[in-house]
C-alpha cells in the first residue's frame, strides 16, 4: 500500500509538471501573436534605432560639417591649395581636433611657407595638445623668419593675436617696431595690446605716439579721449596707402 501511495504520488508531480510547462508554451505563442499582429514597426527598438539614425543624420548636416565636406571636395580637385587646408584646419582646431589640425596647417605651410595664419594656428594647436616644447620651438622659429621685414613681423603679430597668444604678439610688434619705429599703426596696434592687457598708462602711451604721427585717425583720438588724453581730430583725412597701414586694415577686416 505505502509502494502505491508513492507511486501516484509521483505520477501527480509528474502530470502537474507537464501542465506547467504547456502553460508556459501557450503564453509564448500568445505574446508572439500579439506582437505579429500589432505589426513590427510599433515595436519599440525601432522607434529607438530610427531616433538614433536621425540624430547622426542631425549631426553630419551641421553648418561646420558641411563646410568641412565642401572643403575636402575643393582639395580633391587642386590638393596643393594653401588657403583650403588652412580653412579646413580652423574647423578642426574649433572641433579641439588636435591631430587632423595639425595635419592640415602643416599641408599649407607645405605649399605656402611664408602663411602667417597657419603659422600662428600651429603654435597654438601644439599647446594644445600638450607638446609644449615643440609649439615653444616653432613659434621661435617663424618669429625669427621674418626678423628683418617690419611687414612680415606684423602679420605675424596680427596672427598671433588672433589666436590670443599674446606673448608672442608683442615680441612680433615690439621686433616691427624696432624695424619701423615711425609707423603709426604699429604703435596703435601696441597701444590697443595693452589696453586688451588692462595696462591703460602703456597703452596711453603708444596710442599718443601714434596720434602725434598720424593725426588722422578717428579711432585712436576717440580711444585716447577714453583714457583721459585730449585731442584734436583734423577735418579732411589722408588715404591711407602705406604698406604696414594696409596689413593692418585687411587683418582686422578679415
Amino acid at each position: 500500500m505505502a509502494s502505491e501511495k508513492k507511486d501516484n504520488k509521483k505520477a501527480s508531480h509528474s502530470s502537474t509538471g507537464q501542465q506547467n510547462k504547456t502553460a508556459l508554451v501557450i503564453c509564448a505563442v500568445l505574446i508572439c501573436a500579439a506582437m505579429l499582429s500589432n505589426g513590427c514597426n510599433s515595436f519599440p527598438l525601432n522607434k529607438f534605432k530610427l531616433g538614433k539614425s536621425s540624430q547622426v543624420d542631425a549631426i553630419k548636416n551641421t553648418p561646420a560639417e558641411e563646410k568641412k565636406a565642401k572643403l575636402l571636395k575643393k582639395l580633391d580637385k587642386k590638393f596643393e591649395n594653401p588657403q583650403t587646408h588652412y580653412e579646413l584646419g580652423k574647423l578642426y582646431q574649433e572641433d579641439g581636433l588636435w591631430a587632423q589640425a595639425e595635419y592640415r596647417y602643416n599641408c599649407t605651410l607645405s605649399f605656402d611657407p611664408a602663411h602667417r595664419g597657419a603659422q600662428a594656428a600651429m603654435v597654438k594647436v601644439l599647446q594644445a595638445s600638450g607638446d609644449q616644447a615643440k609649439s615653444d620651438l616653432s613659434a621661435e622659429i617663424y618669429i625669427s623668419q621674418v626678423n628683418a621685414s617690419a611687414a612680415e613681423s606684423l602679420k605675424l603679430a596680427l596672427a598671433f593675436q588672433k589666436q590670443q597668444l599674446d606673448d608672442y604678439a608683442l615680441q612680433c610688434y615690439q621686433q616691427s617696431l624696432r624695424l619701423a619705429p615711425n609707423s603709426p599703426k604699429i604703435n596703435r596696434q601696441i597701444g590697443y595690446y595693452y589696453l586688451s592687457r588692462g595696462d591703460r598708462e602703456q597703452a596711453k602711451s603708444y596710442l599718443t605716439r601714434s596720434f602725434n604721427l598720424d593725426s588722422n585717425q578717428p579711432d585712436v583720438a576717440g580711444e585716447l579721449g577714453r583714457l583721459g588724453v585730449g585731442v584734436r581730430v583734423p577735418r579732411k583725412a589722408k588715404k591711407n596707402t602705406k604698406k604696414l597701414d594696409k596689413i593692418v586694415d585687411k587683418s582686422i577686416n578679415e
